[in-house]
């Protein structure tokens, strides 16, 4: 494709002004306006005709196969010059204007442009991308132009690429933070070794010694053997975790860029890599306008990956979140005590009610935990100095906001329900706090 710039433009139009003033001041040379059209016309196809042609252009694009949800990555472009096959340097524009097409789950959209100088017949050009959305993400059309030597005439090439690029959830905080958080646990006893004396789990009769709890003594041992035994205990391996994760509307709004849900997922896959670790046995369940995600119970490190599998599933709605059927659903698959981790956020007073109502017959049996984000704009509406009357309203409406949160919280820790409210940054690694201070307090 061929086409004027912008030079040429500015150059062929004061070609007017020239021939009317010819035209005022020699009415029979009038003509010489056109002539200076026609020569612009001519130079702007002589421009384009030694300009390198399209054809010889190659391009080339490295990329990653799949990148974690809300991580930066580069796409590379790299384009040359070619002649039978091998690179070729003459008449290669000293500067090429580059344009890639991309989809909404990659920043905003729409198109990335940038100028890519060539040295020695080469130009590369590095595009940062952030995948906001999980699910296959697109790259599909790249644009390259470039002018001819007098820069009057654009020869534009565009090629249909169709790089697909798979947005999984996060698990670059498991790679930072899992190992240790699972060894630092591990030292004091609490995950990888035998906690002996802690924990509801028996395992082994030992002599009692000075300083051990005597609630502890086994009498009709002691007085079978003749000598005063005691009970160890060690802290259970195989507690059920359940994380429930809410993907409904509220769920799918962004928090700094990022949605809250794939913020959740990666929490949720951070502790059940520890939980794993530990021996528990865990299992994903996704819920919004009606449960749509449940993957069987796993155990062991090496089922992680399936976890990770199904919480790719887990997709994006603009429904409401049906509490009451998906904590009923749950409810009814369990067959022992479980923690129910409950990845959720308290968005107005109705459906606060009716999560309240759906949880009180949870909590019947298992221990409940609820996580959510803690909204630092909604606070800082509320507690920044107003500058124009329209902050007033906002700071009220925030306020209000803050107060119907509280009382849901404190409803829910009434009930009997655990409640952890943290920044998006630090959900991951509170929770894993959290977690293993419910097995500490053999509260599992």
């Amino acid at each position: 494709m061929i086409y004027p710039t912008a030079r040429s433009v500015v150059l062929t139009a004061l070609g007017a002004p020239a021939a009317l003033v010819i035209g005022v001041l020699v009415p029979h040379y009038w003509y010489l306006g056109l002539v200076w059209i026609v020569v612009m016309a001519m130079l702007i196809l002589l421009d384009a005709v030694t300009a390198r042609s399209t054809r010889a252009l190659d391009i080339e694009m490295d990329k990653p196969g799949s990148v974690g949800a809300g991580a930066p990555f580069t796409v590379t472009t790299r384009l040359r010059f070619l002649r039978g096959g091998q690179p070729d340097r003459r008449g290669v524009p000293r500067e090429i204007q580059v344009a890639l097409s991309v989809d909404n789950r990659l920043d905003a959209g729409g198109a990335r442009r940038a100028n890519v100088r060539t040295i020695d017949g080469v130009g590369e050009l590095d595009t940062v991308f952030t995948a906001n959305r999980r699910g296959t993400a697109l790259i599909g059309h790249v644009w390259a132009r470039w002018t001819g030597p007098l820069g009057l005439a654009w020869v534009q090439r565009r090629d249909y690429f169709g790089a697909e690029i798979i947005v999984t959830p996060d698990i670059g905080l498991i790679h930072d933070k899992g190992i240790q958080l699972y060894l630092r646990d591990a030292a004091i006893g609490l995950i990888a070794q035998l906690d002996r004396g802690d924990g509801t789990e028996f395992d082994a009769l030992t002599e009692f010694q000075s300083g051990m709890d005597r609630r502890t003594i086994d009498w009709k041992q002691s007085a079978r053997h003749t000598e005063l035994l005691a009970k160890e205990y060690r802290t259970e391996r195989n507690n059920h975790i359940v994380f429930a994760l809410d993907s409904g509307r509220t769920m799918c709004e962004p928090i700094d860029g990022l949605p809250r849900i794939d913020r959740a997922i990666s929490a949720a896959l951070l502790t059940a890599y520890v939980a794993l670790k530990a021996g528990d046995r865990t299992s994903l369940f996704g819920f919004a306008g009606r449960p749509h995600v449940a993957s069987p119970t796993v155990t062991g490190a090496r089922a992680f990956a399936s976890l990770q599998r199904v919480a790719a599933g887990i997709d994006y709605t603009a429904e409401e979140s049906n509490y009451t059927l998906a904590l009923t659903t749950l409810a009814g698959q369990l067959h022992r005590r479980s923690l129910v981790i409950v990845f959720t956020d308290f968005a107005d007073p109705t459906s606060a009610e009716l999560m309240l109502r759906a949880t009180a017959r949870l909590l019947d049996r298992h221990l409940v935990l609820f996580v959510t984000m803690r909204d630092a704009e909604l606070s800082a509406l509320a507690h920044d100095e107003p500058q124009e009357p329209m902050d007033v309203s906002r700071a009220v409406t925030a306020h209000a906001l803050l107060r119907e949160r509280a009382i849901v919280i404190a409803k829910l820790q009434r009930m009997g329900a655990h409640v952890l409210e943290a920044p998006h940054g630090q959900i991951g690694t509170q929770l894993v706090s959290r977690y293993v201070e419910l097995k500490r307090r053999s509260l599992i």
